[in-house]
């Protein structure tokens, strides 16, 4: 049946999680809000509202400090994510995961489709499953489309690492951790990550762990 709180209309329950003010608590995994989906975001917090939440969710994301955030990762069911990627990494990184600075930006009701059939599988991790990473096979190519904050269309070609992080973000919209798309043999802390995996890519992971790659 739910709390009370859960049945507060949604405006009221961001504006009592804003009122607390500075980054906002990360929700980890085992919450069924992150298991339960997005409802699409059709102007429930209004504008100014909006603009609050998409701060704060700026504000948490750099704190932790991650790349991405989801709606869902604070408590709040709406289809609405950030990025944001300064990619401080070494070239042979760069170039190995195709990774490259993405500045802020918001994502409402996004929704991503492959391009093409390459795959590419990279360690990940997630704010909330904090202390592990594990290897997904993402597409390495996606077309994103939604709306930004304003309202105006996104209609995008993502490659690389900005295009693992925009479905990272996208999937936590649609209740899908990251470890349910990764190699179960791949997870590792992320002391081992640093200490053994942190080559610019997972191959040597693959070899002594034993999980393919794409």
């Amino acid at each position: 049946m739910g709390t009370p709180d859960d049945r507060a209309p949604l405006a009221e329950r961001v504006e009592r999680l804003l009122a607390v003010g500075g980054p906002l608590p990360i929700v980890a995994a085992g919450d069924p809000v992150l298991r339960g989906g997005t409802e699409p975001y059709d102007g429930q917090l209004g504008p100014e509202l909006l603009a609050r939440f998409v701060a704060a969710l700026r504000v948490t994301m750099r704190a932790a400090p991650g790349v991405g955030l989801a709606a869902p990762q604070v408590g709040v069911g709406l289809r609405i994510a950030v990025i944001e990627d300064p990619a401080p990494v070494p070239e042979e990184v760069r170039r190995a995961r195709g990774r490259v600075p993405q500045p802020f930006r918001v994502l409402v009701n996004p929704a991503y489709e492959p391009v093409g059939t390459r795959r590419a599988g990279f360690f990940e991790g997630c704010l909330s499953v904090p202390g592990y990473q594990a290897v997904v096979a993402r597409p390495a190519e996606v077309r994103l489309r939604g709306q930004d904050e304003h309202g105006r269309a996104l209609d995008e070609v993502f490659t690389g690492w900005p295009a693992r992080i925009v479905q990272h973000e996208t999937d936590h919209l649609d209740g899908t951790l990251y470890l349910d798309r990764a190699e179960p043999r791949s997870l590792s802390s992320h002391q081992a990550v640093a200490e053994r995996w942190s080559q610019p890519t997972p191959d040597a992971a693959a070899r002594h762990l034993g999980f393919e790659l794409p």
